[in-house]
This record gives C-alpha cells, sequence and structure tokens, in this order.
C-alpha cells in the first residue's frame, strides 16, 4: 500500500483540523526537516505506538518541527515510552533532540 505524504494528510492523522494556516505551517515543518519524505512513512507506526504511554506526535508552537510528546506520569511508562522513541530513532537513522529535563524531541530529519 501507498500512502501519499501531504500536508493535508499528516494534519488529519495527527488530529488537526485542516485550514489555511495549518496546512502552510506543516509546509514549513516539512520542509524543514531534513530528509522527510525518506522516513515519513514510519511517523504513522511511531504515532500508534506512542498511544500506549501518553504520547503523541505534534506541531511546535516553537519551530518549524514535528515533536514527539508523552503526558506519562508512571516511571515504568516514561522509561517505555523513551525506548520506543530511541528505538524508531534509530531504526530510521532519524536525529532526534531531546528537550532537557522533559519527554518531548523534536524531529529533526535524517542525516
Amino acid at each position: 500500500m501507498h500512502i501519499d505524504i501531504t500536508p493535508e494528510n499528516l494534519l488529519i492523522q495527527l488530529g488537526y483540523p485542516v485550514n489555511d494556516a495549518m496546512q502552510t505551517q506543516m509546509q514549513r515543518t516539512l520542509l524543514a526537516t531534513k530528509n522527510f519524505d525518506t522516513f515519513s512513512k514510519h511517523i504513522f507506526s511511531l504515532k500508534d505506538e506512542l498511544t500506549r504511554y501518553d504520547g503523541y506526535i505534534a506541531l511546535s508552537n516553537s519551530r518549524d518541527a514535528l515533536k514527539i510528546k508523552s503526558d506519562a506520569t508512571q516511571a515504568d511508562e516514561i522509561e517505555a515510552y523513551r525506548k520506543v522513541v530511541s528505538d524508531w530513532g534509530n531504526k530510521y537513522r532519524v536525529e532526534l533532540q531531546q528537550v532537557a529535563n522533559t519527554n518531548t524531541y523534536y524531529i529533526l530529519g535524517q542525516s
């Protein structure tokens, strides 16, 4: 099955409204993410896996990037969430940047 990764499709999959402003923000984000097309189809499987740990993928409010975040409070859930994120990044060679002292990671892209 072939999945077209467009700003509109990503907005829908991530639970955002599809309007001009959101499409513009998503387009900027995709352009700012190095080699997004090479790993983009794997975003959806990560999104599904993260839900087990109160995790999700969202647009950043402060920069043109997607972010991975978890609202988990239990130590074992946080540890499992971090492992899922790390394993996903390693598997698809995606560079992630953790926000200090949080459960938030920016998806920088693939080098």
